[in-house]
C-alpha cells in the first residue's frame, strides 16, 4: 500500500465528472488500499478518487479514521437517492486544506452503491455520516464544497487560494 498525493483545488480532475467503474480488478482492489492508506495518513473521514487524481467513480467513508474496525465504507459507482431534512455545520476538504466553512447539507441521506466487491448496497447516514456522503459523491460529480457557498463567504476562500496560488504556496 502506498500514500498517494492529493490534489488540491484548482486541479481540473475536481471539476470533471468521473467515469464508473465496470470492472474489479487487481488495479482496482490496489487503488482502494492506496486510497485507504491515504484519507487515514491526512487524516480525514472520506476521500474521492479524483482527490488522488483518478477519475473514477469511487469514495470512501470512515468516521473513526480508521480507529474502529468495521467501519469503513468503500463505495464504488454511488449515488444520493434519498434525502431528508436540513443540517447546517462546518465543513472542510483535503483537496482545499485549512479552509473550513458552514455549508447546508441534508440530515439524512440514503446511498446507493457497490462495495469492493461488486455486492450492491444501500444504506443511510445521519448528521456527519449523510455530510460525508453527499460530501463524496459531490466530489464524483465534480462539485466541491466552496460551490455551494455564496456571496463574500465563497469570495474569501477563493481570494485567498489565489494569493497562496500567486506566491507558491499551493501546490
Amino acid at each position: 500500500m502506498a500514500v498517494l498525493p492529493i490534489v488540491k483545488f484548482g486541479n481540473d480532475v475536481l471539476r470533471r465528472p468521473t467515469e464508473p467503474i465496470s470492472e474489479l480488478d487487481d488495479a482496482l482492489q490496489k487503488l482502494i488500499d492506496d486510497m485507504v492508506e491515504t484519507m487515514y495518513a491526512a487524516p480525514g473521514v472520506g476521500l474521492a478518487a479524483n482527490q488522488v487524481g483518478v477519475s473514477r467513480r469511487l469514495m470512501m467513508i470512515d468516521l473513526s479514521v480508521g480507529k474502529r474496525p468495521g467501519e469503513l465504507y468503500v463505495c464504488l459507482n454511488p449515488e444520493i437517492v434519498e434525502t431528508e431534512g436540513e443540517l447546517t455545520e462546518e465543513e472542510g476538504c483535503l483537496s482545499i486544506p485549512d479552509f473550513t466553512e458552514v455549508v447546508v447539507r441534508p440530515q439524512r441521506a440514503r446511498l446507493r452503491y457497490m462495495d469492493r466487491h461488486g455486492k450492491v448496497q444501500e444504506m443511510w447516514g445521519d448528521g456527519l455520516m449523510a455530510r460525508a456522503m453527499c460530501h463524496e459523491t459531490d466530489h464524483l460529480n465534480g462539485t466541491l464544497y466552496v460551490d455551494r457557498l455564496r456571496g463574500l463567504r465563497r469570495d474569501r476562500i477563493l481570494k485567498k487560494i489565489s494569493k497562496l496560488a500567486k506566491s507558491g504556496m499551493w501546490y
